[in-house]
């Protein structure tokens, strides 16, 4: 029997995702949306149109927003739901997910404004961060419908001070909190340095802050696709639309990696080259954040870790920039990780075999001078180093120090390398 779910963007009914009586997942948007004076698309990869999307044209977007690997399949199970039916998690945990996206079973309102949190003291947020490997992102608990990409444990919650809340009913988050990870050392301080050194080299990145309850290290993570209006009722948090690199491809989760047939960066060049608002910026962007993953070694840079994020989603006004960076981590520190790259940078897969030459490269398939990517390698080297020992003293923490002399030998190596 025939399933529907009504898309919402923001507070507005775009589309309907449906499960057919065969089983198969397709999208259509309303005639409403479409004639709608300024009316966008859900994502690059659908475009506005009379007519269904199939399975197979619509399919990256939606799995997309769903957790990936271990944790999908614990969840499923929790839900008692098929790991490889999106329709269905869709369904049960597709309230608060990333971007100004909420599904909502046909025919069923969209929550109210007057959202609500359950508060967490420090005993229940710890008793959660526990749970979470064996209930990712808490699914199937009353009341909780939270959709995050990825394969990591975390949870989106709000934050007010040193408050912490879950978000109730599709009510919106502000934060995305990691826990650690027991298998891999100080990894919480490992990405706060490296996310907080982005930031310090003026490299637009998500804003970070660690903390511990219970004596569990966590990290939390502003999101950038929520922001507060003031109004006279006080400031509401409304969302931001946004999209991965591979939902605007229509490339699902689980071919994310260049070489299972994921993007490369000639392709994410691309992309921005066709859709940013502000191409010549948020290209010389991307080509920052290419050279900072190397410089810090964080191999796990996929499709899936770039984003679009959109201003003014259904209206004439209209603006689609490149996201500010997030979940970078220096995956080198960690010897059991792979040592090939998400994508490949020129010739080369490994980090540690790229040359000058691997950039040349990549400044012809991205479109840009070879002097200029040249160049930019080093000054984000010496900025990696100039930065480096203030932030390490922010962060406090001996795994922080550690990834901060590796970043340091890579970040001197650069340079040396590129003033040959």
């Amino acid at each position: 029997m025939a399933k529907t779910l009504d898309v919402y963007l923001h507070d507005e009914l775009v589309g309907h995702l449906i499960q057919d009586d065969d089983g198969h997942m397709v999208f259509g948007y309303v005639e409403n949306w479409l004639n709608k004076p300024g009316a966008t698309p859900l994502s690059q990869s659908l475009p506005l149109r009379k007519g269904r999307f199939t399975r197979n044209e619509c399919r990256g977007y939606f799995a997309g927003i769903l957790p990936e690997g271990s944790n999908r399949e614990l969840i499923a199970r929790n839900l008692g739901i098929s790991p490889r039916n999106d329709y269905a998690m869709l369904e049960r945990i597709g309230g608060e997910c990333a971007g100004a996206v909420t599904f909502v079973p046909a025919g069923e309102p969209l929550p109210e404004r007057n959202y609500s949190y359950r508060d967490l003291p420090p005993t229940e947020l710890a008793a959660i961060l526990k749970q979470l490997p064996k209930r990712p992102l808490l699914a199937g608990e009353k009341g909780i419908r939270l959709s995050l990409a990825g394969a990591q444990d975390k949870i989106a919650v709000r934050i007010e001070g040193n408050e912490v809340s879950l978000p109730l009913g599709g009510a919106p988050s502000t934060h995305i909190l990691k826990p650690s990870i027991d298998r891999f050392a100080g990894v919480v301080f490992n990405e706060a340095l490296v996310m907080s050194l982005a930031g310090a080299i003026e490299i637009p990145a998500a804003k970070v802050e660690t903390r511990t309850t219970e004596g569990i290290d966590y990290l939390l993570v502003q999101r950038y696709d929520r922001i507060h209006r003031p109004s006279t009722e006080g400031a509401p948090l409304e969302r931001l639309h946004q999209e991965d690199f591979c939902q605007a491809m229509n490339i699902p989760p689980e071919t994310k990696y260049q070489k299972e047939g994921g993007p490369s960066l000639k392709r994410c060049f691309g992309l921005l080259r066709d859709t940013s608002s502000a191409p010549v910026i948020d290209l010389a962007r991307l080509l920052d954040a290419v050279i900072f993953n190397y410089l810090v070694g964080n191999n796990d840079a996929h499709g899936k870790n770039f984003s679009l994020l959109y201003h003014g989603i259904g209206t004439a006004n209209l603006e689609t920039r490149l996201a500010p960076l997030y979940d970078i981590v220096s995956t080198i520190y960690y010897p059991e990780l792979s040592e090939e790259m998400a994508m490949k940078l020129g010739r080369e897969y490994s980090s540690q075999r790229v040359t000058p030459v691997d950039f040349d490269k990549l400044a012809e398939e991205a479109g840009l001078a070879k002097p200029f990517v040249r160049q930019r390698v080093i000054e984000l080297a010496q900025a990696n180093l100039a930065a480096l020992d203030r932030v390490t003293r922010q962060i406090a923490h001996p795994e922080a120090e550690g990834v901060s002399r590796l970043i340091r030998e890579r970040s001197e190596r650069a340079t040396a390398a590129f003033r040959k």
